[in-house]
């Protein structure tokens, strides 16, 4: 697996193309499992689904909306959060969606461990959360078990005053926290972003070696 750091104020419209051309490449084995890591200009995005009440009077927000074809309700990509983009083949892993979205969370909570925060999953709730707030969500799309989107975690208290305009992932009542507000450190984007990436590139390694030993087959080659 290989990452690529996209910069900042990445605009959706190019990275969510460069992620459907990898998904393609990838299907035809023309290249291997890529990991994007950025921030994104600010942008609002939300899943193909009838009810798109999350997003409330889009004529009133301050952002463009965008509809992409992953699960989820509304949520926001700016400055100061890290977004992550694994382009993976579940085919190398057991072919197991729910298990991928797990390992993102794990991921994350262990990055976040790593700047002493005690994050936690929440049962039947996509995301990871410190206490009841929400600090992290994460969203993936499928084509061919190839994966696209990922997840978004909140590092400065930038990345927060636009999801008052919204309701966050559907949940009401929700409130929206950032590392920087749960740390005592204040790392960059980038730092947590490399701390991220070892967590995911652990957590992946664990997951295909526990598909191999399920199946008793080689994972195929990437």
């Amino acid at each position: 697996m290989i990452s690529r750091w996209l910069g900042t104020n990445a605009p959706y419209q190019t990275t969510l193309q460069l992620q459907e051309e990898h998904v393609q490449q990838l299907r035809s084995g023309a290249i291997s499992e890529t990991v994007f890591l950025l921030e994104h200009a600010p942008v609002y995005t939300i899943g193909r689904t009838r009810d798109q009440s999350s997003l409330g009077d889009t004529s009133h927000l301050p952002h463009p909306v965008f509809e992409v074809n992953r699960g989820g309700q509304a949520s926001y990509h700016g400055p100061g959060q890290l977004v992550g983009y694994p382009i993976l083949d579940l085919q190398n892993y057991g072919k197991d969606l729910h298990a991928s979205l797990r390992v993102l969370e794990e991921s994350l909570v262990n990055t976040l461990a790593d700047f002493s925060i005690v994050a936690r999953r929440r049962e039947g709730l996509t995301g990871v959360w410190v206490e009841d707030r929400k600090i992290a969500s994460i969203g993936v799309g499928i084509r061919r078990w190839v994966t696209m989107h990922g997840f978004a975690l909140n590092i400065s208290p930038d990345s927060l005053p636009p999801f008052l305009s919204i309701t966050p992932c559907g949940i009401d009542g929700v409130t929206t926290t950032c590392l920087h507000h749960e740390s005592s450190q204040q790392p960059d984007t980038q730092e947590v972003g490399k701390a991220a990436l070892h967590h995911l590139s652990s957590k992946l390694a664990e997951l295909a070696t526990n598909s191999t030993t399920r199946t008793g087959q080689l994972p195929p080659p990437k």
